[in-house]
């Protein structure tokens, strides 16, 4: 049978690679590359580090207002649809690649499998709410990471589409981060051997294109007294003023490629961020992770007490980041052998 992945984004490559490897055996599966993420280090070079095949079909949209790059991708899927006649597609988190997705394969009734489906941060000033909740009230499969999230998907009606299969991310950095070790020398290279450091990534919109809120969550960790390794999204470094002087604590770098970037991760002290794929990843790291935000879609990893939310206007960040510590223990809230639970009802779909 024919299947469509859609994918567009660093997270989706991520979620790709042990779906795709596995689907590989049994279907015909076109990988489609919207182009959302035009970048190398968050395209090819990620698609080299996790093995994956290269695209079939490769959109190459570009950059652009949401309202324009979702517009640019239906249209195009629109026709490699219309082309291959896929019989299922799916779509994997909540991206403008996910929107564009299910609604060119719901308007050409094609049946839609929505990986990490049931996120909820109930901010709908962040875009990917939109997208997440839109597709999952259009996919005909809804593919629950946490049980809450299964919860939350049943509360809106969904039960009958929904199945609980755990977080693929966790076969994924099974599956890599002894080969990121054995690989990466992104240590040695940035001199971090027997050093402590944390970890630091900023994107979402009101962190970083905001440069009063970007300078002052960087001064406030300033004060913190450890290194901070900060790779930086070259639109983040354009937002930092000429007359702001980065604290010397942080060491700024440019974007990683997945087999440094978890590299980094493991071997960090704390993980500083608002990316919600990174608070999982700390968490399957068993790292504990400082989530500059006021919500989460992770509700699970504060509820078990190694992820902490700080308004990112806090007063008391620093203070607030050096006390916090994790537990000694932590429930497997995201599963264990999710491709294979993922590929037994994608094959009965089929």
């Amino acid at each position: 049978m024919k299947i469509f992945l859609i994918v567009g984004a660093r997270p989706q490559f991520i979620k790709l690679a042990p779906l795709s490897e596995t689907l590989s055996n049994k279907h015909q599966q076109f990988i489609v590359h919207t182009g959302q993420h035009y970048d190398y280090l968050m395209s090819e070079k990620i698609f080299d580090d996790l093995r994956i095949r290269k695209p079939d079909i490769h959109l190459e949209t570009g950059p652009g207002s949401h309202a324009k790059q979702t517009g640019e991708m239906m249209i195009k899927l629109e026709e490699a649809m219309i082309e291959k006649k896929p019989d299922v597609v799916i779509v994997f988190g909540d991206t403008n690649s996910t929107l564009a997705g299910v609604l060119a394969a719901s308007k050409l009734n094609i049946p839609i499998v929505h990986i990490e489906a049931g996120l909820r941060s109930y901010n709908r000033a962040m875009p990917e709410e939109i997208n997440r909740i839109t597709a999952d009230h259009l996919s005909h499969y809804l593919f629950a990471p946490t049980q809450n999230a299964v919860k939350i998907l049943k509360n809106e009606g969904q039960k009958k589409h929904t199945f609980f299969t755990g977080d693929i991310m966790v076969d994924t950095m099974k599956n890599n981060i002894d080969i990121a070790i054995a690989k990466s020398n992104i240590i040695s290279v940035l001199l971090l051997e027997n050093k402590i450091y944390h970890l630091l990534t900023l994107h979402r919109n009101y962190n970083v294109d905001n440069k009063q809120v970007l300078e002052y969550i960087l001064d406030q960790l300033g004060k913190l007294e450890d290194q901070i390794i900060f790779p930086i999204h070259p639109r983040t470094r354009k937002m930092l003023t000429t007359n702001f002087t980065v604290p010397q604590n942080i060491r700024i770098v440019e974007p990683l490629g997945y087999l440094d970037f978890i590299t980094l991760e493991n071997f960090a002290n704390k993980i500083i961020t608002d990316s919600g794929g990174i608070q999982k990843e700390s968490y399957i790291l068993r790292k504990p992770c400082v989530t500059l935000r006021t919500e989460t879609e992770w509700t699970e990893t504060v509820e078990e007490k190694w992820n902490l939310l700080i308004n990112p206007r806090d007063k008391k960040m620093a203070e607030k980041i050096v006390e916090f510590k994790q537990p000694n223990t932590q429930k497997e809230i995201f599963g264990k052998k999710v491709t294979g639970k993922m590929v037994k009802i994608i094959d009965e779909i089929c």
